[in-house]
């Protein structure tokens, strides 16, 4: 493989059937970091690669491929590796059978592959090391290396690194490497008469544990996968009653469908599942509620008829919170039918109906700009919106999810200042009629293909965890624990119980190193207290400031307002490119182990002088 020359212009794609976007969005800002040219396929694009076969499909493609003269075109391909082979087979081979390639006349240079392990090991191999294959596991130095990138033309912040981050990745790998936390016992729960019932709730359960429980609440994702939807409902059925049995698991999240969120009680016929458990009927909760005693059960929201599937939830499964993502699961990352105002309509309905419920709402929402390349201050001040429209939306309880090592090369102590801040803002809503339950989880992209670097990953995010809000013995309220598998493979109820056990070891053990001096406990940490001030200070003026400008902000037409002003960054936005150009124009990059909007001179822009150019245009 040739070195990347100045010229080579990168193009980046996926099928629709594959809605992971995060890494195509982290290498296309690393590129552009680097100075290259990068270009995205757009859904269509997306949804041509499904049944690239057709003849108008891979014309498109052809098309797309020469109207931009990309010369390196990478494929992403996160499921099923069978499924991945075949379909990466079937797009290269028609690629040389229309002779794009450099060598054939055309313009490509060079394909690359992203999968899942196994996916990239068939694939390196039938191709004879042709195709270099990404498993996940790179740093963005190694990423940009393997392909081909000059190092003259990688930015210095890449080969930075955090004192932070180093220190808790070895009390991780010590912790690990002892592999005494498979001695680590379930906690006791219960002890409050609605414990397990139809009546229980996260509430009473968060508050039972405040004062009796030594350790968070845990929350784990679960859904086997499989392409016959009775065994795979049967399947997880029986993982549910298993992690029931062992109790380490407080709060189930099913992982259902594509189709179970966007065409609940309807025929499927041959579309596309993409993966999860396919729920889709009342029935089909109800048996997941009775498998799941006594644990709290929570799910996705739809992505059409929202409310009413809302109500369903309620009637079924007890859901333990509702999650809505406002900006998203529509049009705009193909999650859903709706355009962004109807979506915005409709999750505010659903809000109104959660609070009528008296059930927590958790804002599912910052991570999906970061995985669009937003900045560190769009994830902070797209919560705070979220909470204060809850808030007076009537919701009385707030799920405050914190996704941490997102983007996955942010330094610890951003990802620290990030949290923070957070919390600091929505804990200033709190009042008798509010409350506020902080839920950290690791990125969705962070953990290796490696098990064993994987779980020393796990036990190093959990440290991170702790130091959010280090004044406090009874935060955070809730881990969500994402499996070490998390690369490789769905994770099994062993692999959850696992995680749950390293989690638990983790946050006891470390806590004792910190009670006894040997860690930092990020109390009074310089850096830490400048950067976190900082986002506080410039998500508060800009929330002042859009409050002055935009009439009725906390309406769908005022939130609508917000994105399509370009208020909240979107770089790496798939869909609704041209309806959103004001939030595609900037551009962002890694500064000082941070997200920032830069200039052309790649110069950090300030938030709020940003903001007043906006609304002064």
């Amino acid at each position: 493989m040739s070195a990347v020359s100045d010229n080579d212009i990168f193009g980046f794609i996926r099928p629709a059937v594959d809605a992971h976007t995060l890494g195509i969005a982290v290498i296309s800002g690393l590129l552009a970091d680097c100075g290259y040219k990068v270009h995205i396929g757009t859904a269509g694009i997306a949804q041509a690669l499904d049944k690239i076969q057709k003849i108008d499909n891979i014309s498109l493609l052809g098309r797309w491929i020469i109207r931009h003269n990309i010369t390196r075109l990478g494929f992403s391909y996160r499921l099923d590796p069978g499924d991945a082979q075949l379909a990466f087979g079937k797009v290269y081979h028609l690629l040389r059978e229309y002779k794009l390639f450099h060598d054939q006349g055309g313009s490509l240079l060079q394909i690359y592959f992203a999968g899942l392990p196994d996916a990239c090991a068939v694939i390196s191999s039938e191709y004879s090391g042709r195709i270099p294959v990404f498993v996940g596991d790179e740093t963005p130095l190694e990423t940009l290396k393997k392909i081909g990138i000059p190092d003259s033309r990688i930015p210095k912040i890449v080969y930075e690194g955090s004192a932070y981050d180093s220190e808790r990745l070895a009390f991780a790998t010590d912790l690990v490497g002892t592999g005494k936390y498979h001695l680590q016992r379930a906690p006791a729960r219960g002890g409050y008469p609605e414990f397990g019932t139809f009546r229980d709730s996260l509430v009473a359960r968060v508050r039972y544990n405040n004062v009796y429980g030594s350790t968070p609440l845990i929350r784990a994702h679960v859904g086997p996968y499989s392409h016959d939807y009775a065994e795979a409902r049967k399947e997880f059925r029986s993982w549910l009653e298993k992690l029931s049995a062992t109790g380490f698991l407080d709060i189930v999240s099913v992982g259902s469908s594509q189709l179970s969120q966007s065409d609940f009680g309807k025929e499927w016929g041959d579309k596309p599942n993409g993966g999860g458990v396919p729920l889709n009927s009342e029935q089909d909760l109800r048996d997941v509620w009775e498998a799941s005693r006594p644990m709290l059960v929570r799910t996705y929201a739809g992505t059409r008829n929202i409310v009413q599937l809302a109500e369903i939830y309620e009637k079924t499964i007890n859901i333990a919170w509702h999650a809505l993502s406002l900006w998203w699961f529509n049009q705009i990352d193909g999650r859903g039918p709706n355009s962004v105002r109807q979506n915005l309509a409709e999750h505010i309905d659903t809000l109104k109906y959660i609070a009528a419920t008296g059930k927590p709402f958790e804002p599912n929402i910052p991570h999906h700009f970061s995985f669009r390349g937003g900045d560190d201050y769009t994830y902070v001040l797209s919560a705070y919106l979220a909470a204060i429209l809850a808030k007076r939306m009537g919701v009385r309880y707030l799920v405050l999810q914190v996704m941490l090592n997102t983007p996955k090369y942010t330094w610890g102590i951003q990802d620290l200042a990030k949290a923070r801040a957070l919390l600091f803002l929505v804990r200033t809503l709190e009042d008798k009629s509010f409350r506020v339950f902080l839920q950290p989880r690791a990125g969705l992209d962070y953990f290796s293909p490696d098990i064993e670097k994987a779980k020393i990953q796990l036990a190093a995010v959990t440290a991170m965890m702790d130091d959010i809000d280090p004044y406090s013995s009874q935060s955070p309220d809730i881990i969500h624990v994402v499996s070490y598998s998390e690369a490789v493979r769905l994770a099994t109820p062993e692999v959850i119980n696992e995680s749950i056990q390293i989690t638990l070891n983790t946050l006891i053990e470390y806590r004792r190193e910190k009670s006894l001096g040997n860690m930092d406990d990020m109390k009074n940490h310089a850096d830490l207290k400048e950067r976190t001030l900082d986002l506080v200070n410039e998500v508060q003026a800009m929330t002042a400031l859009l409050g002055k400008k935009i009439s009725n902000i906390y309406s769908a037409e005022g939130l609508y307002t917000i994105l399509q002003k370009g208020v909240m960054p979107l770089p790496y936005l798939w869909e609704g490119r041209d309806e959103f150009r004001e939030a595609v124009k900037w551009k962002t990059a890694i500064v000082n182990g941070g997200v920032r909007v830069v200039d052309d001179m790649g110069l950090p822009v300030r938030p709020i002088k940003r903001l007043q150019a906006i609304f002064e245009d």
